[in-house]
C-alpha cells in the first residue's frame, strides 16, 4: 500500500506518537517491530501511523503485523486478511481456540484475563519465531488513565501500563506508541480513513459491565467539568510509565 492508497495520519496524531517514541526511546536503528493488530480502531490507526513513519523516519526499522483470532463466536477478524494483503509488510494470522482452552484450563480467573494472557503468549511466540525484537501494542492515553484509576481504587498501588519495557525473559521489548494519544483522535482517524474496523463483540467480554467501563464513564463525567483532566493525568502518570519506576 503506497501513501496514495491511504489517508495520511493527521499531524496532531503523528506529533503525539512521535513525541512518545522520542521521550521513551521506543525505536532504534534496525529494530524489527511486530504490531499486534486486533482489528480495533486503535491498532489499525497505529498500523498506518507506523507504516507512514517507516517511509519517512531517519531511523530505519522493519515493520510486521500479527492478528490473533481466538475463534470465539461473535468475533471474526478474518476480513482483515484482505486489507492487510494490500500492505507491503509481513502479516501473520494466528488462530487458536482460546474459549475451548479456557473451559479446560481456567482456574478462578475471568475469561477476559485468561484470553489476554493467551493472546500475549501467542504474540511473544510469533515475534520470536519470525525474528522480531519488539512487540508494539495500541493502548492509548485513555487506557492508561483507566488502568491508573483501577490500580489506585482496587489494588492500592500507583501504577499504569509501561510505555517501553523488556519482558521478563529479556529477549523482547514491548512498546506503546499511543500513550500520549487520546482515544478521540484514533476514533476520528479511523472514520476519516475508512479503516476496516472489526466490531469487538465477544459475548464473554461484554456480557456484564466491567471495572474498566466504570472508570471510562467516571473519567468522561470528570472531563465535562475539567477540560484539562487528561493533561493533568498524563503529567501524573508519566513517571509511572517508565521502567525506572518501582
Amino acid at each position: 500500500m503506497t501513501k496514495k492508497d491511504y489517508l495520511k495520519p493527521p499531524k496532531r496524531l503523528m506529533r503525539h506518537v512521535g513525541r512518545a517514541i522520542a521521550d521513551f526511546k521506543m525505536i532504534n536503528e534496525g529494530d524489527r517491530i511486530l504490531l499486534g493488530v486486533s482489528g480495533g480502531k486503535d491498532s489499525l490507526s497505529l498500523l498506518l501511523i507506523l507504516h507512514h513513519l517507516k517511509q519517512y523516519s531517519p531511523v530505519k526499522f522493519h515493520l510486521g503485523a500479527v492478528t490473533v483470532d481466538p475463534q470465539i463466536e461473535g468475533f471474526d477478524p478474518s476480513p482483515l486478511k484482505e486489507y492487510l494483503a494490500k500492505l507491503d509488510i509481513p502479516y501473520f494470522y494466528q488462530q487458536q481456540a482460546i474459549m475451548d482452552q479456557a473451559e479446560d484450563s481456567m482456574d478462578g480467573d475471568s475469561f477476559c484475563s485468561f484470553c489476554s494472557r493467551m493472546k500475549r503468549g501467542i504474540l511473544y511466540t510469533t515475534a520470536r519465531k519470525k525474528g522480531y525484537n519488539i512487540l508494539a501494542l495500541a493502548q492509548h492515553l485513555d487506557d492508561l488513565a483507566e488502568s491508573f484509576l483501577m490500580s489506585a481504587f482496587h489494588n492500592g498501588k500507583l501504577q499504569t501500563m509501561k510505555a517501553n519495557y523488556s519482558i521478563q525473559s529479556g529477549d523482547l521489548r514491548v512498546i506503546r506508541p499511543l500513550v500520549y494519544t487520546r482515544e478521540t483522535l484514533t476514533s476520528a482517524y479511523a472514520i476519516a480513513a475508512k479503516l476496516p474496523v472489526i466490531p469487538d463483540s465477544c459475548p464473554a467480554c461484554f456480557s456484564m459491565p466491567t471495572q474498566r467501563d466504570h472508570m471510562k464513564q467516571l473519567l468522561a463525567k470528570e472531563e465535562e467539568k475539567n477540560i484539562y483532566l487528561f493533561s493533568s493525568l498524563l503529567q501524573t502518570m508519566k513517571p509511572l510509565m517508565s521502567v525506572d519506576h518501582a
